[in-house]
Protein backbone atom coordinates (compact mmCIF):
# COMPACT_ATOMS: atom_id res chain seq x y z
CA UNK A 1 0.00 0.00 0.00
CA UNK A 2 1.32 3.37 -1.08
CA UNK A 3 1.97 5.82 1.67
CA UNK A 4 1.40 9.42 2.40
CA UNK A 5 3.79 11.82 3.07
CA UNK A 6 2.26 13.13 6.07
CA UNK A 7 0.83 10.00 7.27
CA UNK A 8 2.16 7.84 10.50
CA UNK A 9 5.18 5.55 9.25
CA UNK A 10 4.86 2.08 8.79
CA UNK A 11 7.31 1.11 10.87
CA UNK A 12 5.36 2.12 14.02
CA UNK A 13 7.87 4.88 15.28
CA UNK A 14 4.98 7.51 15.22
CA UNK A 15 7.21 10.05 12.85
CA UNK A 16 5.68 10.83 9.84
CA UNK A 17 6.64 8.89 6.73
CA UNK A 18 8.35 11.93 5.34
CA UNK A 19 10.86 12.07 8.16
CA UNK A 20 10.51 8.34 8.83
CA UNK A 21 11.21 5.19 6.06
CA UNK A 22 9.84 7.63 2.64
CA UNK A 23 13.58 7.75 1.59
CA UNK A 24 14.47 3.91 2.99
CA UNK A 25 11.14 2.97 0.56
CA UNK A 26 12.60 4.63 -2.51
CA UNK A 27 16.05 2.73 -1.74
CA UNK A 28 14.16 -0.44 -1.42
CA UNK A 29 12.25 0.09 -4.70
CA UNK A 30 15.37 1.00 -6.65
CA UNK A 31 17.03 -2.51 -5.61
CA UNK A 32 13.98 -4.50 -5.75
CA UNK A 33 13.35 -3.42 -9.22
CA UNK A 34 17.24 -4.67 -10.08
CA UNK A 35 15.80 -8.00 -9.11
CA UNK A 36 17.18 -8.46 -5.77
CA UNK A 37 15.56 -10.50 -2.94
CA UNK A 38 13.88 -7.80 -0.34
CA UNK A 39 13.26 -8.10 3.11
CA UNK A 40 9.60 -8.08 4.75
CA UNK A 41 8.62 -4.84 6.21
CA UNK A 42 7.96 -6.71 9.30
CA UNK A 43 11.94 -7.51 9.58
CA UNK A 44 12.78 -3.80 9.91
CA UNK A 45 12.92 -3.09 13.54
CA UNK A 46 11.69 0.55 14.70
CA UNK A 47 13.80 2.56 17.72
CA UNK A 48 11.27 1.41 20.28
CA UNK A 49 11.74 -2.71 18.73
CA UNK A 50 15.48 -2.40 19.19
CA UNK A 51 15.43 -0.66 22.45
CA UNK A 52 13.39 -3.68 23.87
CA UNK A 53 16.23 -6.01 22.14
CA UNK A 54 18.78 -4.34 23.73
CA UNK A 55 17.38 -5.01 27.37
CA UNK A 56 16.96 -8.61 26.62
CA UNK A 57 20.64 -8.95 25.76
CA UNK A 58 21.59 -6.90 28.33
CA UNK A 59 20.48 -9.63 30.43
CA UNK A 60 21.24 -12.33 27.90
CA UNK A 61 25.16 -10.94 28.26
CA UNK A 62 25.10 -11.32 31.89
CA UNK A 63 23.68 -14.81 31.89
CA UNK A 64 26.68 -15.37 29.83
CA UNK A 65 29.47 -13.66 31.76
CA UNK A 66 27.77 -15.57 35.14
CA UNK A 67 28.40 -18.65 33.08
CA UNK A 68 32.12 -17.79 32.02
CA UNK A 69 32.87 -16.54 35.84
CA UNK A 70 31.58 -19.89 37.29
CA UNK A 71 32.20 -22.72 34.87
CA UNK A 72 35.14 -25.31 35.65
CA UNK A 73 35.68 -28.74 35.92
CA UNK A 74 33.47 -31.24 37.55
CA UNK A 75 30.79 -28.90 37.32
CA UNK A 76 27.32 -30.98 35.57
CA UNK A 77 26.12 -29.09 32.75
CA UNK A 78 23.17 -29.28 34.51
CA UNK A 79 24.37 -26.92 37.32
CA UNK A 80 24.92 -24.31 34.35
CA UNK A 81 21.52 -24.43 33.80
CA UNK A 82 20.20 -23.79 36.89
CA UNK A 83 22.50 -21.03 36.99
CA UNK A 84 21.12 -19.37 33.75
CA UNK A 85 17.96 -20.04 34.72
CA UNK A 86 17.85 -17.95 38.05
CA UNK A 87 19.89 -15.16 36.77
CA UNK A 88 16.95 -14.81 33.85
CA UNK A 89 14.18 -15.09 36.21
CA UNK A 90 15.30 -13.01 38.88
CA UNK A 91 16.27 -10.08 36.11
CA UNK A 92 12.31 -10.75 34.72
CA UNK A 93 12.58 -12.78 31.94
CA UNK A 94 12.16 -15.74 30.12
CA UNK A 95 14.91 -18.47 29.14
CA UNK A 96 13.68 -19.09 25.40
CA UNK A 97 14.74 -22.50 24.54
CA UNK A 98 13.09 -23.81 27.98
CA UNK A 99 9.66 -25.55 26.55
CA UNK A 100 10.61 -24.33 23.08
CA UNK A 101 9.81 -27.51 20.72
CA UNK A 102 9.32 -28.90 23.57
CA UNK A 103 13.15 -28.44 24.94
CA UNK A 104 13.49 -29.31 28.33
CA UNK A 105 15.98 -26.88 29.33
CA UNK A 106 16.76 -23.08 29.47
CA UNK A 107 20.29 -23.38 27.54
CA UNK A 108 22.06 -25.54 25.12
CA UNK A 109 25.63 -26.96 26.46
CA UNK A 110 27.51 -28.69 23.64
CA UNK A 111 30.05 -30.60 24.11
CA UNK A 112 33.29 -31.55 22.35
CA UNK A 113 31.82 -33.66 19.08
CA UNK A 114 28.62 -32.08 19.99
CA UNK A 115 27.57 -29.78 16.96
CA UNK A 116 24.59 -27.45 18.66
CA UNK A 117 21.48 -28.61 21.07
CA UNK A 118 23.35 -30.61 23.69
CA UNK A 119 21.06 -30.59 26.69
CA UNK A 120 21.92 -30.00 30.29
CA UNK A 121 21.95 -33.20 32.74
CA UNK A 122 23.44 -34.01 36.05
CA UNK A 123 25.43 -36.91 35.16
CA UNK A 124 27.10 -34.96 32.24
CA UNK A 125 30.28 -33.60 34.40
CA UNK A 126 32.62 -31.47 32.18
CA UNK A 127 36.53 -32.63 32.79
CA UNK A 128 39.70 -31.63 32.26
CA UNK A 129 40.45 -30.52 28.11
CA UNK A 130 36.86 -30.03 27.45
CA UNK A 131 35.61 -27.80 24.60
CA UNK A 132 31.90 -26.48 25.13
CA UNK A 133 29.22 -24.33 23.47
CA UNK A 134 27.17 -22.54 25.82
CA UNK A 135 24.17 -21.23 23.82
CA UNK A 136 21.83 -18.76 25.87
CA UNK A 137 18.65 -17.02 24.61
CA UNK A 138 16.66 -14.45 26.59
CA UNK A 139 13.04 -13.32 26.27
CA UNK A 140 12.08 -9.90 27.76
CA UNK A 141 8.86 -7.76 27.43
CA UNK A 142 8.35 -10.04 24.08
CA UNK A 143 11.73 -8.69 22.98
CA UNK A 144 14.44 -12.04 21.89
CA UNK A 145 17.98 -12.20 22.11
CA UNK A 146 20.61 -15.02 21.21
CA UNK A 147 24.06 -15.57 21.46
CA UNK A 148 26.59 -18.25 22.70
CA UNK A 149 30.48 -18.84 23.35
CA UNK A 150 32.81 -21.51 23.69
CA UNK A 151 34.60 -22.24 26.99
CA UNK A 152 37.74 -24.58 27.30
CA UNK A 153 37.98 -26.56 30.40
CA UNK A 154 41.46 -26.39 31.80
CA UNK A 155 44.18 -27.43 29.38
CA UNK A 156 43.23 -28.44 26.11
CA UNK A 157 44.61 -29.90 23.55
CA UNK A 158 46.25 -27.77 21.07
CA UNK A 159 43.54 -29.29 17.96
CA UNK A 160 41.03 -28.12 20.26
CA UNK A 161 42.20 -24.78 21.19
CA UNK A 162 43.09 -23.80 17.16
CA UNK A 163 39.48 -24.73 16.33
CA UNK A 164 37.75 -22.64 19.12
CA UNK A 165 39.73 -20.02 18.23
CA UNK A 166 39.25 -20.02 14.45
CA UNK A 167 36.14 -20.52 14.71
CA UNK A 168 35.74 -17.11 16.83
CA UNK A 169 37.65 -16.06 13.65
CA UNK A 170 35.11 -17.20 11.59
CA UNK A 171 32.50 -15.39 13.70
CA UNK A 172 34.55 -12.18 13.27
CA UNK A 173 34.77 -11.87 9.63
CA UNK A 174 31.21 -12.82 8.97
CA UNK A 175 30.44 -10.02 11.00
CA UNK A 176 33.23 -7.64 8.83
CA UNK A 177 31.48 -8.82 5.92
CA UNK A 178 27.79 -7.25 6.72
CA UNK A 179 27.09 -4.41 4.84
CA UNK A 180 23.71 -2.08 5.02
CA UNK A 181 22.43 -3.21 1.54
CA UNK A 182 24.97 -5.70 1.00
CA UNK A 183 23.66 -9.77 0.69
CA UNK A 184 23.36 -12.32 3.21
CA UNK A 185 25.10 -14.88 0.86
CA UNK A 186 28.33 -12.11 1.52
CA UNK A 187 28.49 -13.48 5.51
CA UNK A 188 28.68 -17.19 4.49
CA UNK A 189 30.92 -16.99 1.61
CA UNK A 190 33.46 -14.92 3.91
CA UNK A 191 33.07 -17.67 6.68
CA UNK A 192 33.55 -20.47 4.65
CA UNK A 193 36.67 -19.05 3.06
CA UNK A 194 38.70 -18.49 6.47
CA UNK A 195 37.67 -22.03 7.62
CA UNK A 196 38.46 -23.96 4.47
CA UNK A 197 41.56 -22.04 4.43
CA UNK A 198 42.49 -23.56 7.89
CA UNK A 199 40.88 -27.18 6.64
CA UNK A 200 37.92 -27.71 8.97
CA UNK A 201 34.48 -27.77 7.55
CA UNK A 202 31.26 -25.72 7.76
CA UNK A 203 27.85 -26.70 9.15
CA UNK A 204 25.36 -27.19 6.73
CA UNK A 205 22.20 -28.48 8.72
CA UNK A 206 21.85 -25.18 10.89
CA UNK A 207 21.99 -21.70 10.08
CA UNK A 208 21.72 -18.26 11.66
CA UNK A 209 18.34 -16.39 11.30
CA UNK A 210 17.33 -12.98 11.93
CA UNK A 211 15.64 -12.40 15.63
CA UNK A 212 14.05 -9.74 17.85
CA UNK A 213 10.27 -10.08 17.77
CA UNK A 214 10.37 -13.55 17.62
CA UNK A 215 12.74 -15.91 18.03
CA UNK A 216 13.45 -17.27 14.37
CA UNK A 217 12.82 -14.53 11.60
CA UNK A 218 13.40 -14.75 8.31
CA UNK A 219 16.59 -14.33 6.85
CA UNK A 220 18.19 -17.70 7.23
CA UNK A 221 22.16 -17.14 7.46
CA UNK A 222 23.76 -20.03 5.73
CA UNK A 223 27.37 -19.49 7.00
CA UNK A 224 28.60 -21.14 3.74
CA UNK A 225 27.18 -19.64 0.73
CA UNK A 226 28.15 -17.41 -2.49
CA UNK A 227 28.70 -13.67 -2.29
CA UNK A 228 26.15 -11.56 -3.67
CA UNK A 229 23.38 -13.83 -3.31
CA UNK A 230 20.45 -14.24 -0.90
CA UNK A 231 18.23 -11.92 0.83
CA UNK A 232 19.65 -8.00 0.99
CA UNK A 233 21.17 -6.79 4.60
CA UNK A 234 18.73 -3.18 5.17
CA UNK A 235 19.26 -1.00 7.88
CA UNK A 236 16.71 -2.01 10.76
CA UNK A 237 17.42 -5.62 10.21
CA UNK A 238 19.07 -7.81 12.98
CA UNK A 239 20.25 -11.48 12.85
CA UNK A 240 22.31 -13.91 14.38
CA UNK A 241 25.61 -14.85 12.85
CA UNK A 242 26.57 -18.45 14.57
CA UNK A 243 29.19 -20.86 12.57
CA UNK A 244 29.67 -23.94 13.55
CA UNK A 245 32.75 -25.19 12.94
CA UNK A 246 34.05 -29.07 12.64
CA UNK A 247 37.59 -30.19 12.79
CA UNK A 248 36.37 -32.95 10.49
CA UNK A 249 33.68 -33.45 7.96
CA UNK A 250 30.39 -31.51 7.77
CA UNK A 251 27.98 -34.01 8.19
CA UNK A 252 26.16 -35.34 11.57
CA UNK A 253 23.47 -37.18 13.21
CA UNK A 254 20.69 -35.90 15.44
CA UNK A 255 20.76 -38.54 18.91
CA UNK A 256 17.68 -40.72 18.08
CA UNK A 257 16.67 -40.56 21.96
CA UNK A 258 16.65 -37.12 22.45
CA UNK A 259 15.73 -35.56 19.32
CA UNK A 260 17.58 -32.56 19.66
CA UNK A 261 21.31 -33.02 20.27
CA UNK A 262 23.47 -33.22 17.06
CA UNK A 263 26.87 -34.61 16.74
CA UNK A 264 29.71 -34.81 14.33
CA UNK A 265 29.01 -37.73 11.95
CA UNK A 266 32.88 -38.86 11.84
CA UNK A 267 33.51 -38.22 16.00
CA UNK A 268 35.86 -35.24 15.61
CA UNK A 269 35.41 -31.76 17.32
CA UNK A 270 32.89 -28.72 16.67
CA UNK A 271 32.90 -25.23 17.64
CA UNK A 272 30.32 -22.48 18.06
CA UNK A 273 30.55 -18.29 18.11
CA UNK A 274 27.15 -16.70 17.68
CA UNK A 275 26.36 -13.14 18.26
CA UNK A 276 23.15 -10.88 17.47
CA UNK A 277 23.72 -8.10 15.25
CA UNK A 278 21.67 -5.10 14.20
CA UNK A 279 22.35 -3.48 10.74
CA UNK A 280 22.21 -0.02 11.01
CA UNK A 281 23.22 2.94 7.66
CA UNK A 282 27.08 2.62 9.30
CA UNK A 283 27.74 -0.86 8.92
CA UNK A 284 26.78 -2.94 12.57
CA UNK A 285 26.54 -2.84 15.84
CA UNK A 286 26.57 -6.58 17.86
CA UNK A 287 24.03 -6.42 20.60
CA UNK A 288 24.24 -10.06 22.27
CA UNK A 289 27.91 -11.90 22.49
Amino acid sequence: MEMKRNSPCWCGSGLKYKNCHEKFDEKMAYYAAKGNIMPDRSLIKNKKDIIGIKKSAAINNGVLDLIASKIKAGMSTAQLDQLAYDYTVSHGAIPAPLGYGGFPKSICTSINDEVCHGIPDESIILKEGDIINVDVSTIYHGYYSDASRMFMIGEVSEEARKLVEVTKECLQIGIAAVKPWGHVGDIGAAIAEHAHKHGYSVVRDFAGHGVGKEFHEDPIVSHINVKGTGMMLVPGMVITIEPMINAGDWHLYIDADNGWTSYTKDGSLSAQWEHTILITEKGVEIISQ
